[in-house]
């Protein structure tokens, strides 16, 4: 049976909410708004912790990182428990990686980390201390596409485009483990990439297209 609450304590409760200003709610909306913070410009011209009311406010468990993201030093304070995925997107604005199942199931937010493919959602943040971060968009030279992302255009290797990055992250990590052998092969350890597309039959052909130049650069 269900038990309520008298009448008294119920108009109570109405009486309290009454008392919330509009004024109280938005700033208080507006307190929680400004706590994420996006990297807008070079990484050492960013604070290194989240600004509220122009003062620095460090998480509860902060570590100081120091990485090297895709050839730059970046040196920023980072809350412990946070993931390798969020600090590249929400604190550099490095957005190509994807954040799709965050359980690491998918693939869409692979980077490499020290040359070997990650799923940065179940990589902590603090464990790129003082190594290599590459993610798709330091794999270009310039203005030049690698030979995996031009090999992806050319066999028309997507569709939607949401997964595109972390295949092509996990594509290069493929051939420089020397794993573009066959198609079997390319298959089996590209299992851990999902495109929900299914454009599996591009991606192998460009696999095996983007392969044969990479050994020749």
């Amino acid at each position: 049976m269900t038990n309520y609450a008298d009448d008294e304590d119920q108009a109570a409760k109405v009486d309290a909410r009454q008392n919330v200003s509009r004024r109280s709610a938005l700033k208080g909306g507006a307190a929680l708004a400004v706590l994420p913070l996006t990297f807008e410009g070079p990484a050492e011209a960013q604070p290194t912790a989240p600004m509220v009311a122009g003062v620095a406010v460090e998480p509860a468990h902060s570590v100081l990182l120091s990485t090297s993201v895709n050839g730059k030093v970046v040196e920023f304070r980072v809350d412990a428990r946070s993931s390798l995925l969020d600090f590249l997107r929400e604190r550099l604005a490095l957005t190509g990686a994807k954040k799709g199942c965050d359980h690491g199931q998918c693939g869409a937010c692979t980077v490499h980390l020290d040359g070997r493919r990650v799923a940065s959602c179940l990589t902590l943040a603090a464990k790129a201390q003082g190594r290599e971060v590459i993610t798709i968009e330091g794999l270009s030279d310039g203005e030049g596409l690698h030979p995996m992302q031009q090999a992806f255009i050319d066999h028309d290797a997507l569709q939607c485009g949401y997964c595109t990055p972390g295949q092509i992250m996990a594509a290069v990590a493929l051939v420089n483990e020397g794993n573009a052998t066959s198609k079997e092969r390319i298959r089996e350890y590209m299992s851990g990439n999902i495109c929900r597309c299914g454009a599996y039959v591009g991606i192998v052909a460009a696999i095996e297209d983007a392969a044969s130049k990479m050994r020749r650069a």
